[in-house]
């Protein structure tokens, strides 16, 4: 071969070595998704879609299957795997509604997905080492038990958690050392992100401290001691770095440790061309389009009748045209409503004619409806959600109702509202400039701290201190009872010195009256 041709292969090939080599190496990457969500795991699928762009081999055990490709293996785990889409909505209310039962379910939700992972007969071989690969990385999600990092401490590799909702408070203090201030931090589970009144402010104090209490009774004391598991008796990994699915646009500011990396809206794509018969409806819309769905956990259709009948009749009195996700066929559908299974939610929220979207709250859909700078109408259900579309409210681009008490006019008055009101369109414009504004994507951000992770040997510089610290000695119990100790001896030994004084001085003070009266007698 002649020298000029190897130049000319060498010339070739080298760019595109280039665009392979990364500066940590190609990892070995090992994710877990043990929770059943979809909107969870469409954040923890463009996470590892990013990382096998960038070159790295990623082998995930999953219940939702993408397909195989390079780089990229899954292993099924969808059998055992109850998926939570189209559930009933009263179901979802009465079971994940009231704090206590929400916080009990997570629980078990979360420790049957570790369990029924950890018994999957491949993911027995990776953590007896009789797997043919060797990882480097473990990536997975928490949701409240951290029975998810047992296999990060089996492997004696770094962990990455992806938490897909807001930073999840019950267990701020075991991910990152810190408590969040519940007087300027409002809590996952509370309605507002910033508590602004002494009741506000009183009310996420009593729930931050009720729901750290139930996640211990449910996770450590009911089911660790009723029936431990392997991960029960071992001391659990802590995750080197954090990606949290937020956003300082959608999410009131507040104190982070450099372990925790914001990549909310992560799961956003470029746009698709939209269905042809779709984008006609759209288009031929004069008064512009309302998008209404409430996600692909709740069904539509199992709402009450009265609250179906409230939406379809406000909505047949609007101009606007209607896209309705809905499952099966609708009743007395109005005119100017379109019905289907599935829309393609994130290419219709970047569409100029579409105007208004009405919603659950879910995360995913919220930085949609930023991104695209659409107004929205929030009926939260439970979780983050009540949270996520108060911050919208605070924003200035939304409106909140509740679903149960939702009547035809209220609805038809929010609705007049958000079209007659133009602060609503400015300001959601306003929050998708700011939202868009940045510095590196969060794909590029995941992919640079993965790498800075792998580089640094798990990067434990990152990791604060306050994790080596046991809740008294972090809440300073230990140094406040010391203190007081300290300030009761001084208190007794002042006490007990003025005692002796008083005595001293009173004894001298009866003699000298004694004598006195001695010498009168006298």
């Amino acid at each position: 071969m002649s020298c000029s041709v190897v130049v000319l292969i060498a010339f070739c090939v080298w760019p595109a070595l280039l665009l392979q080599w990364t500066p940590a190496g190609a990892a070995n990457i090992l994710a877990v998704q043990t929770i059943p969500g979809k909107s969870h795991w469409n954040v923890m699928r463009a996470v590892l879609q990013a990382l096998t762009d960038r070159g790295h081999t990623v082998t995930v055990f999953t219940p939702f299957l993408d397909r195989n490709r390079d780089g990229y293996t899954e292993v099924d785990v969808s059998d055992p795997t109850e998926s939570k889409l189209d559930m009933d909505a009263t179901f979802l209310i009465e079971n994940f509604g009231p704090t206590r039962k929400l916080m009990t379910n997570m629980v078990k939700i979360t420790r049957a997905g570790c369990d029924m992972i950890y018994e999957h007969r491949q993911m027995v071989d990776i953590l007896n080492g009789s797997a043919a690969q060797v990882f480097d990385l473990v990536i997975t999600e928490p949701l409240v038990s951290e029975c998810v990092a047992y296999v990060a401490t089996v492997l004696h590799v770094p962990m990455v958690y992806v938490v897909p909702p807001p930073i999840i408070t019950y267990l701020e203090r075991s991910m990152t050392g810190h408590v969040p201030n519940p007087a300027a931090t409002g809590h996952v589970l509370f309605g507002r992100g910033t508590p602004g009144t002494f009741a506000e402010r009183f009310a996420n104090v009593v729930l931050t401290v009720y729901c750290s209490t139930l996640t211990w009774y449910a996770d450590d004391w009911q089911l660790r001691r009723a029936d431990p598991r392997p991960y029960d008796i071992v001391d659990l990994a802590r995750p080197s770095i954090i990606f949290s699915n937020t956003h300082f646009i959608t999410e009131p500011a507040r104190s982070l440790t450099p372990s925790v990396v914001q990549i909310g809206g992560i799961h956003l794509t470029p746009p698709k061309p939209i269905p042809k018969d779709i984008l006609e409806f759209i288009e031929d819309a004069p008064h512009g389009v309302i998008y209404f769905t409430f996600g692909s956990v709740v069904s539509m259709s199992s709402l009450p009748e009265n609250v179906q009948s409230a939406f379809r009749n406000a909505l047949a009195r609007v101009p606007q045209k209607v896209l309705w996700k809905y499952e099966g066929e609708m009743a007395d559908k109005p005119n100017n409503v379109m019905t289907r299974k599935w829309f393609p939610q994130r290419d219709l929220l970047v569409h100029h004619n579409v105007k208004l979207f009405i919603t659950h709250g879910g995360i995913s859909g919220v930085y949609e409806a930023v991104d695209g700078g659409v107004p929205v109408i929030g009926f939260p259900f439970y979780y983050d959600q009540p949270r996520n579309i108060d911050n919208l409210v605070d924003a200035g681009m939304a409106i909140s109702m509740d679903l149960f008490t939702v009547t035809e006019e209220t609805f038809l008055n929010a609705v007049s509202e958000i079209f007659n009101n133009d602060r609503y369109q400015k300001n959601a414009k306003i929050a998708s400039e700011r939202f868009k504004d940045r510095p590196m994507s969060p794909a590029e951000s995941v992919v640079y701290w993965i790498e800075y992770v792998l580089r640094q040997n798990g990067a434990l510089h990152l990791k604060s201190h306050a994790l080596n610290l046991t809740w008294y000695q972090y809440f300073l119990v230990d140094i406040i009872s010391t203190f007081l100790f300290i300030a009761f001896v001084v208190l007794f030994i002042i006490y007990y010195s003025i005692k002796i004084i008083y005595k001293q001085i009173f004894s001298i003070v009866i003699k000298k009256n004694c004598k006195s009266v001695k010498e009168k007698r006298e």
